[in-house]
């Protein structure tokens, strides 16, 4: 196990960051810069011990600090959309940037994935922590929340992400990651191959193509939504239904299947090509799978000169549901004062 640090640029405010590189004894890397709290590589063996990099990204700064797609990006404070913008806590109503159409996406224009967050190497136990702070009014929430960041790579293959935090006042606290994986290698142009399971006998429509919920939670049966049996990714996303239309494809909340409050296994994706399996573990309510139905990269080229295309990696992001901060049918995402914000996430590499 081992973890070093190395220069990676200047942001255009000149600003000096660093990435971050963990190995464990197996050979398996992550990456993360101290911008975002971004992964920028992740490197798995496949099943003949061949390594390959299985996230999308960019080689310089600067294509993060546009990063349209938000590659790699840890999300905050409020992981994917609030509906106008706007939600109310205590009788006082809070208005957020509409940065996605009259929406808010991801936190908004100033999102915790433009912020430059403090670092600190933990060698003993293989882990980066990254830590901010958040002051009361930013982006529109209130509270001056303090969060931290810890990504820990065991020798199990798994990728731990836990989030850590704490407001001085009742807030929204939904963080997540936003990472795009290609098992195949990012290098690789479509997803559509690989099979994947989710552990949920329901799912969070959405009302059109600007993806606010219902506030319904359905029954995936019969549908092509349903992944609790494995299938490919691509065996039924382009079937006549409607909410596949409005959004392209897949990119819903599912409401999964929890047998309790602990951290369980929640999904699992297969590549027949590499034989690389990632399965997904997470204490939270739901899980957003996005296929990269519009995956954009501004022109720029993405690692090793790659022009990403549509559908080329899938996120599977753990997290409360869209707009549950205003849809009473959903978990709350409210951080009381004082309380502990506490959530984990694992990404379990196997080949």
């Amino acid at each position: 196990m081992s973890i070093s640090k190395t220069n990676y640029g200047k942001t255009t405010k000149g600003d000096e960051i660093f990435q971050y590189a963990i190995e464990n004894k197996n050979g398996m890397k992550a990456c993360f810069i101290n911008y975002g709290a971004i992964m920028t590589k992740l490197i798995v063996p496949d099943k003949n011990g061949k390594f390959a990099d299985v996230v999308h990204g960019y080689d310089t700064l600067q294509g993060y600090e546009s990063n349209p797609c938000y590659f790699g990006a840890t999300i905050g404070r409020n992981g994917n959309r609030i509906a106008k913008g706007q939600f109310e806590i205590n009788g006082i109503r809070y208005q957020l940037d509409t940065n996605e159409g009259v929406n808010n996406l991801h936190g908004g224009l100033d999102g915790y994935n433009k912020r430059i967050w403090s670092a600190k190497e933990n060698e003993q136990e293989n882990e980066i922590v990254f830590s901010l702070s958040s002051p009361d009014g930013d982006q529109g929430f209130p509270g001056h929340f303090k969060v931290a960041v810890t990504y820990k790579l065991t020798d199990d293959n798994e990728l731990q992400i836990i989030y850590d935090g704490v407001s001085d006042k009742d807030t929204v606290a939904n963080m997540t990651n936003h990472s795009y994986f290609n098992l195949t290698g990012h290098t690789n142009d479509s997803i559509l191959d690989h099979i994947l399971w989710i552990k949920a006998s329901k799912f969070v429509p959405v009302v059109d193509s600007a993806s606010i919920p219902t506030g319904e939670i359905l029954s995936v049966k019969g549908t092509p939504m349903d992944f609790t049996e494995p299938k490919a990714v691509g065996k039924e996303i382009e079937s006549d239904f409607e909410q596949l239309k409005f959004t392209g494809g897949y990119d819903h909340n599912y409401a999964l299947d929890r047998d309790g409050k602990g951290i369980e296994k929640i999904a699992e994706v297969k590549d027949p090509k590499s034989g690389r399996i990632m399965q997904v573990f997470t204490d939270l309510p739901g899980v957003q799978l996005y296929v990269g139905n519009f995956i954009n990269t501004n022109g720029e080229s993405g690692k090793d000169g790659m022009k990403y295309q549509k559908r080329s990696a899938l996120c599977l992001e753990t997290q409360y549901f869209p707009d549950a901060i205003n849809q009473d049918n959903f978990e709350s995402p409210i951080l009381k004062a004082g309380a502990k914000y506490h959530t984990t996430t694992i990404y379990k590499f196997i080949s």
